[in-house]
């Protein structure tokens, strides 16, 4: 009996083994200042050295509008985020949705700071990028969890955009043409709103800054003017930061229609006046035409403006969703202008003549 209670004193002193899947997991690391940041921010680095990689002019392999990079560098982002927070402790389903979040906003912000990526399209970007990142992030928990490989998995996510990248403008992208359109009453003759239509002289911030694409960086409209010329009438367009171009008028019905076809030129935009990539007018983004109808109401008119563009990405279903949203907001801020300057003209008229 003595020896009996001996041996169980020293089995209490013993070590407790642990389970084999126990010892697997990995070990919470403590006292990192910021332990918390790091994984999200190992996650934005390596997106920010794939985002130089992608720096190559439209149409070239490595183009920051390739799919390849759209879809996939977000989604590396995602992946090495939650891979770094697993080698630490295991994390939750919701992480690896969250985390990636986080590490494509220090991303895109990595970008505007290091001057490589302009305003426009970093805010429009974050929600498609965002959404990548929860993906890559997805796929890498599972791999941490089922797999003993999640290192070569990462080392995978990491190598797939740099070799679709080489690849991907070999293949066409798809032309997906759009139009939008809007309309709104204006207490003045047609005749009053067809001259304004055609002399919109000093155009100020004020009468036009509330369109969501000026806010994000978008040159404001200063003027546009018809004059006529030997080829037939031409709008000329300026806009802020010295951007100009033509508006072609192919349809003239004074006082009931107006249309034209946008013509740009190469030094339409000057450099840094619109984000580099993605001219208007280039091999991703066209305006076409635009359609301005005038229609007699008791009181007034009704004018109506339709535009019409060209998307030509891998990710059109995105990127069109995005310019709908802004030209139709710019068309419905632009018939506002044209209201206000048109019942202001009439208010001055009448109190003139009084």
């Amino acid at each position: 009996m003595q020896k009996d209670s001996e041996e169980s004193r020293f089995s209490e002193l013993a070590p407790i083994e642990q389970p084999a899947h126990e010892e697997a997991r990995p070990k919470p690391v403590r006292g990192m200042p910021f332990g918390w940041f790091w994984p999200m921010a190992s996650g934005a680095a390596i997106a920010l050295v794939l985002r130089i990689v992608f720096s190559s002019a439209p149409g070239k392999p490595y183009s920051a509008m390739l799919g390849s990079f759209v879809y996939f560098v977000p989604a590396v982002c995602g992946a090495v985020t939650v891979y770094m927070a697993e080698r630490v402790e295991r994390r939750s389903w919701g992480y690896y949705i969250w985390a990636p979040w986080v590490a494509t906003s220090l991303f895109v912000g990595g970008t505007l700071l290091v001057f490589i990526e302009g305003l426009i399209c970093a805010i429009v970007i974050v929600p498609l990028f965002a959404t990548m990142g929860s993906v890559g992030g997805l796929a890498m928990g599972i791999v941490c969890r089922i797999t003993n490989w999640p290192k070569q998995a990462v080392y995978s996510f990491a190598m797939l955009p740099l070799v679709l990248g080489a690849i991907e403008p070999q293949l066409p992208n798809p032309d997906r043409y759009s139009d939008t359109s809007r309309s709104l009453f204006i207490a003045a003759p047609p005749e009053r709103v067809w001259h304004e239509l055609n002399a919109a002289y000093d155009i100020r911030p004020s009468e036009v800054g509330d369109a969501w694409a000026y806010r994000i960086g978008v040159p404001m409209p200063v003027s546009g003017v018809t004059v006529d010329t030997p080829e037939g009438r031409v709008r000329q367009v300026q806009w802020q930061k010295n951007v100009h171009f033509e508006e072609v008028i192919t349809e003239w019905q004074p006082d009931r229609l107006l249309k034209w076809r946008f013509r740009f030129s190469p030094d339409s935009f000057p450099a840094g006046a619109l984000d580099d990539h993605v001219m208007i007018g280039g091999q991703y983004f066209d305006l076409r035409d635009a359609t301005y109808t005038l229609t007699p109401r008791d009181g007034g008119t009704e004018l109506r403006v339709a535009v019409s563009w060209r998307m030509s990405t891998s990710f059109n279903w995105y990127a069109d969703r995005v310019m709908h949203l802004m030209l139709a907001d710019a068309s419905q801020n632009i018939l506002r202008f044209y209201k206000a300057r048109s019942e202001a003209a009439v208010t001055a008229a009448v109190a003139e003549a009084q």
